[in-house]
């Protein structure tokens, strides 16, 4: 599971090298995965997370870490995710 977005969830696929006699020789097509930190302006720290460039390009799209992680489902969610959107709810709540 390292090599898993925790973004979209893609991760590493299986597939055939095909030779010009297409004989078949088994491969992988890897994700291209980043270790970055983004920054959560609720929280007002950064998170240290495993994105795919895709999953960065969504969290551009969607508004940030913190609107991505307050619009999907808790279920959806990486576990390490499900652990910063509780931290998100706990600290709005207490501000508000």
């Amino acid at each position: 599971m390292s090599r898993q977005c925790m973004i979209t969830g893609k991760k590493r696929m299986v597939g055939n090298n095909r030779s010009h006699a297409m004989n078949a020789t088994k491969r992988t097509f890897d994700v291209n995965i980043q270790d970055t930190s983004v920054y959560s302006e609720i929280l007002e720290r950064k998170i240290r997370i495993k994105a795919s460039a895709h999953g960065l390009r969504t969290l551009d799209h969607k508004g940030g870490i913190d609107a991505f992680v307050k619009g999907t489902a808790k279920t959806k969610l990486h576990p390490v995710l499900q652990d910063i959107k509780a931290a998100i709810e706990k600290k709005e709540a207490k501000s508000a």
